[in-house]
């Protein structure tokens, strides 16, 4: 008899960068496939098997069309878990940075014209927990391939996850790292999820915050910060938002300048009430 765990790898609007990241890990592919079921993973195997129940789903990418909600809120009744595997999956990406603002039609209608697409009805790009209840977040522009065997073999066995809450800056001194908000530059290493060992900071780069805001950001000191290095508001916030998409909405919106009102106005023009997804 089989007892290992079922998973299965999902894809919606992204690069698929994270579930790239797996298939890439040449020498741990063995262990991984060997240590779970995996029962459908599309970049993997044409073999699928989804009509069965999962014991772990691992998702990717942010959610852009009612199609998409189908199928996601189906994936979530199916399985007993479910992670959200990278950035845009855990706070909707690059393609929610400018989540609050209410100009998506606008911006959908340069891109796409007046053209009737009959296929799907596209929205705003969210993160998954807009819709369905997430159980584990797994960052990343893509994920960090070791962050990703822990939470595996953790889950595997049937024990709980909890990544890194430390931020960027923390690796940074590990790392012996200058500063570079010390240099002068727009570093969101403060306020950004620790887990890629600094790599950008590694080579002289600032930190863009592609791991999304870590638990105990202080959004208001870093403005504060940037702004006394002559940084403009907009070149701030434009930082903050690209990769911090929903997850800078709900936590710091007044802070960037979005109304309360707004941010519940977004969720229910997808017909999902926050009460709604703590349900589920």
């Amino acid at each position: 008899m089989n007892n290992k765990p079922k998973v299965g790898f999902y894809s919606f609007s992204g690069c698929e960068g994270d579930l790239l990241t797996i298939l890439h890990c040449e020498d741990e592919l063995l262990d991984i496939f060997s240590a779970v079921d995996i029962r459908s993973f599309r970049m993997a195997s044409s073999e699928r098997h989804d009509d069965e129940n999962l014991d772990i789903a691992f998702i990717e990418g942010s959610i852009t069309t009612n199609k998409h909600v189908k199928k996601l809120k189906v994936i979530r009744e199916r399985s007993k878990i479910v992670v959200a595997l990278g950035t845009c999956a855990c706070y909707g990406g690059p393609q929610s940075a400018r989540l609050g603002y209410n100009d998506w039609e606008e911006r959908f209608k340069k891109v796409y014209g007046s053209a009737k697409l009959t296929v799907a009805k596209p929205f705003e790009s969210q993160p998954l927990d807009e819709f369905i209840k997430v159980d584990y977040r797994i960052p990343g522009c893509p994920i960090d391939k070791y962050q990703f065997f822990y939470a595996l073999t953790r889950l595997a066995k049937g024990m709980p996850v909890e990544l890194t809450k430390f931020p960027v800056c923390a690796e940074c001194k590990w790392n012996e790292n200058e500063c570079l908000l010390l240099k002068g530059q727009l570093c969101l290493g403060p306020i950004t999820a620790g887990g890629c060992n600094s790599r950008c900071p590694n080579h002289g780069l600032p930190c863009i915050g592609c791991w999304g805001p870590t638990d105990e950001a202080n959004v208001a000191s870093e403005i504060n910060l940037l702004k006394e290095k002559d940084f403009s508001a907009e070149e701030i916030i434009n930082k903050l938002r690209l990769f911090g998409g929903a997850g800078m909405v709900r936590r710091f919106g007044e802070l960037l300048g979005i109304k309360p009102k707004e941010e519940k106005t977004l969720s229910k023009t997808q017909g999902v009430s926050k009460k709604k997804r703590e349900k589920k």
